[in-house]
């Protein structure tokens, strides 16, 4: 039986001085890309980056990427304080429109597991008709924050940033994504819901 759901390409980048020049293996890009593919049900297309902590690389990349057409530019790594971590001001630089609400929530689920998640400077933007969020570097974090907080019964206690992501997306022009309620239940106003036989 094909796919009903339209195709999705999708952009993951990890921003990594040692990664990148091979002094250990990256696991940023592993991670994003298996759990986009146990959340989405679409046919997925990843265009993968694994770039140095340099501001003009991450901002030409995230633009190479919103023209290749991502609907969707997932980052990780570069976000702390330290003086390499430029991944938020390279973002920002490429935005058209900035949108807090996913930084905002990234912390507060982080800071239910390290009270050092206040040190993170995750941003998300939207240049184009691409949707751009910068997570965290590990993929534990990066699970948490895109997952949310659940109980032992798989009971949902936070929402996950990635709950809000197919919605953002319809609203900028994009491909209707469709999540699977088992990894990350996505919330859609009920006229913005479709169906796909």
């Amino acid at each position: 039986m094909s796919n009903p759901y339209p195709p999705v390409k999708i952009g993951i980048v990890s921003i990594s001085d040692r990664a990148s020049s091979g002094i250990y293996e990256d696991k940023g890009l592993p991670a994003l890309q298996s759990w986009l593919e146990r959340a989405l049900k679409n046919p997925l297309q990843f265009e993968a980056r694994l770039i140095p902590d340099e501001q003009a690389t991450i901002e030409a990349t995230l633009i190479t990427l919103v023209d290749a057409g991502c609907a969707l530019v997932l980052t990780t790594g570069g976000t702390g304080p330290a003086l390499r971590d430029v991944t938020p001001e390279a973002t920002l630089a490429v935005a058209h429109k900035e949108m807090p609400g996913f930084g905002e929530q990234m912390r507060q689920i982080s800071l239910a597991f390290v009270p050092t998640a206040i040190l993170s400077r995750q941003v998300a933007v939207i240049r184009d008709q691409t949707l751009i969020i910068n997570l965290p570097g590990q993929p534990k974090a990066i699970a948490e924050t895109l997952e949310g907080l659940k109980d032992a019964d798989g009971k949902q206690l936070v929402n996950g940033i990635f709950a809000a992501v197919p919605y953002c997306i319809d609203l900028i022009g994009g491909p209707y994504l469709e999540a699977d309620a088992a990894v990350c239940k996505a919330f859609r106003p009920k006229t913005a819901i479709r169906t796909f036989s």
